[in-house]
């Protein structure tokens, strides 16, 4: 008897129960949700020939950041689909092959050929979807769009029930500004299956950039406490409603919130949501104007020591640059920023001028030069999403430069600025500023 997966593709398994471990793995796996590598554990020990739940273990490392294994775990795959393995399986492994192995552009286009021809192989359609996928670390400045083209290409092949599919159209288009699908398919999503992490996180970034941040707290405050600390999106989660407190200027409850939930003594989160979340939550704690408790920088500098010393990975160049710019590492933040300009001049860095040119910003700001944080920002603001992540992690750049503007005098600039984010998102925050503008 032929097995098959939820979207009726044949498996290369003679085992009905591995077949079954396999179909549970993936949707823990693509829910973030923890028992994803028991039951692919499972699975491979049923039916070691089987080359998929090797594969889909790699990819689950992959996300831990856990390179070493996964680049192991997904040349065994190979080896294994290329004795046992239809089509789309050979194909399947292969492009999880160079997304593993750090070959993101050709990974990329790989991706978008297989889900041409298999468009329900959901664990390749996820590679170039979210926060962190193929899209947004390509470079391209127009990559939230890029992926609401690619989902909404394929909805056809999707129906009103499928959780998976429903959570990362929500989220393509919650981030490329249509807040009311993004809703409308996140909240279905969280419907169909409440454990699913990446729709609880996707439904939170529409809510914020609805400006229903009150919302969004109540539903994270309400669902995070069924998520095990251990999930890798815990601590992340747990930051999203440390920046609603900092939002609404509730500073001991935010630190309150970083200190349980976010910092480097506590986090179980993977490198670069730490090194991004601690560093963001406190850049935008000092840039508020509020004091950031004595060690906090040099805890988030420590840890950071460990990873992305390399420059050219532009979102952790951003949050690395800020970490140096705040501890007053202006060698290493110089360092950074030639190594960058070397790779741009290279043609070796997709994201291009925009990320040394953040690192320079960061230490124009710090050394309190605003007028010169201002003049490099602005040139330089609608590039920034080439750098990835999500709108509201990409914010903190624009509140460098909104306070930048104030603080150097620049009232006509700023106040145009606080227009269009109160215009795009309600914020108690800007209303605030503005509110101290109006009577400049």
């Amino acid at each position: 008897m032929a097995h098959t997966d939820r979207y009726d593709f044949p498996l290369s398994t003679s085992s009905g129960v591995a077949a079954e471990r396999y179909q549970t793995g993936v949707d823990l796996l693509l829910s973030l949700w923890p028992g994803a590598e028991e039951a692919l554990e499972a699975a491979i020990a049923l039916d070691p020939a089987f080359a998929l739940p090797v594969a889909a273990r790699a990819r689950l490392h992959a996300i831990r950041s856990e390179t070493t294994i996964a680049r192991a775990l997904v040349s065994k795959a190979q080896t294994l689909v290329s004795v046992n393995g239809t089509e789309r399986e050979r194909s399947h492994v292969e492009v999880l092959s160079l997304a593993i192995t750090g070959q993101s552009a050709k990974a990329l286009a790989a991706a978008l050929t297989h889900a041409d021809r298999w468009p329900r192989d959901i664990l390749i359609l996820s590679l170039p979807l979210g926060a962190f996928g193929l899209f947004a670390f390509s470079g391209m400045a127009d990559h939230d769009q890029a992926r609401v083209d690619l989902c909404e290409r394929h909805a056809r092949h999707f129906d009103d029930s499928d959780w998976w599919f429903l959570t990362y159209r929500g989220w393509a288009h919650g981030e490329n500004g249509n807040i009311q699908r993004g809703l409308c398919f996140t909240e279905r999503a969280l419907e169909l299956r409440r454990h699913n992490v990446n729709a609880a996180h996707a439904f939170a970034h529409v809510m914020y950039e609805a400006g229903a941040s009150d919302s969004a707290e109540r539903f994270l405050d309400g669902w995070l406490p069924e998520y095990p600390r251990s999930g890798v999106l815990h601590n992340h989660i747990a930051w999203h409603i440390a920046l609603i407190s900092l939002e609404r200027d509730d500073i001991e409850g935010a630190l309150n919130i970083y200190n349980a939930n976010v910092a480097p003594a506590v986090t179980t989160a993977v490198p670069v949501n730490v090194v991004s979340d601690t560093s963001s939550f406190l850049w935008r704690l000092q840039a508020y104007g509020h004091s950031v408790p004595k060690g906090m920088w040099e805890d988030v500098a420590k840890y950071s020591a460990a990873y992305f010393q390399q420059a050219g990975f532009p979102f952790a160049d951003l949050h690395m640059a800020m970490i140096s710019a705040a501890t007053g590492d202006k060698e290493g933040l110089q360092r950074r920023s030639d190594a960058l300009v070397k790779l741009v001049e290279a043609g070796k860095l997709p994201a291009g001028p925009v990320v040394p040119a953040l690192c320079d910003a960061a230490r124009a700001f710090v050394e309190e030069e605003y007028a010169r944080c201002a003049q490099i920002l602005e040139p330089v603001a609608m590039e920034v999403a080439r750098i990835g992540g999500s709108g509201a992690q990409r914010e903190v750049v624009e509140d460098t430069l909104l306070v930048a503007l104030m603080r150097s005098g620049d009232v006509h600039q700023a106040r145009a600025l606080l227009d269009r984010r109160l215009h795009r998102r309600p914020s108690p925050r800007d209303t605030r500023w503005l509110s101290q503008l109006v009577t400049t």
